[in-house]
């Protein structure tokens, strides 16, 4: 990038930056546009050079963690005895990874996503990046051919997101996030009833 350009991305993270730390102060609806321009030493007017409305300040947030998970997963080392619940556990690391890095904003930054109806209205990367994984060991044998991937990706996108909002309310009455969710995926993929305990048989499809 120019000198120009190297600016404006200085401003815009300024601004971004601004608006997280005073959402993680004071909450997503009590900060206004005027306080994140005086925090990031802007005018008013700057803001709208760079986001329309406070809530895109929210969508970019969500699509710095979308960018930083896909390029992670591609980055990490994949060994050649890794099995579908490998991969899995290493996606759900990465997510609580950047959660807990980002602790003290989440709580706000989750209400206002969920406000906005991101939650219904957005694409479900991460379903998607989990169906992938699904698939992949589905063709591997790892995983059952009648086994729908994108049915798996969004139950353990709902696991997720549903344990990330009870995590994010009270984080110090929780195991490590982490943990917690590599227990989701080896629910889920395994499930949690005792066959051999109750002498019965799973069913066959």
């Amino acid at each position: 990038m120019g000198r120009r350009e190297r600016s404006k991305q200085r401003v815009r993270e300024g601004l971004y930056a601004s608006a997280l730390s005073l959402f993680a102060e004071q909450g997503y609806e009590r900060t206004t546009i005027d306080q994140i321009a005086e925090r990031a030493d802007v005018a008013r007017g700057t803001f709208f050079n760079y986001f329309q409305r406070k809530e895109d300040i929210v969508l970019a947030w969500a699509d710095k963690r979308r960018q930083h998970l896909v390029s992670t997963m591609e980055q990490s080392p994949r060994g050649p005895h890794d099995d579908v619940t490998v991969y899995l556990e290493r996606c759900m690391s990465i997510l609580a990874e950047f959660n807990e890095r980002e602790r003290d904003v989440v709580p706000a930054m989750l209400a206002a996503w969920v406000r906005s109806g991101r939650p219904i209205f957005e694409e479900p990367y991460t379903a998607e990046i989990f169906a992938d994984i699904i698939e992949t060991g589905r063709a591997r044998g790892d995983i059952a051919p009648d086994v729908d991937p994108a049915r798996v990706g969004n139950m353990l996108r709902d696991a997720y997101l549903g344990h990330l909002y009870r995590w994010s309310q009270a984080p110090e009455s929780h195991a490590p996030l982490r943990m917690e969710l590599r227990e989701i995926v080896r629910i889920i993929l395994s499930g949690c009833l005792s066959y051999a305990r109750r002498g019965w048989v799973p069913p066959s499809s």
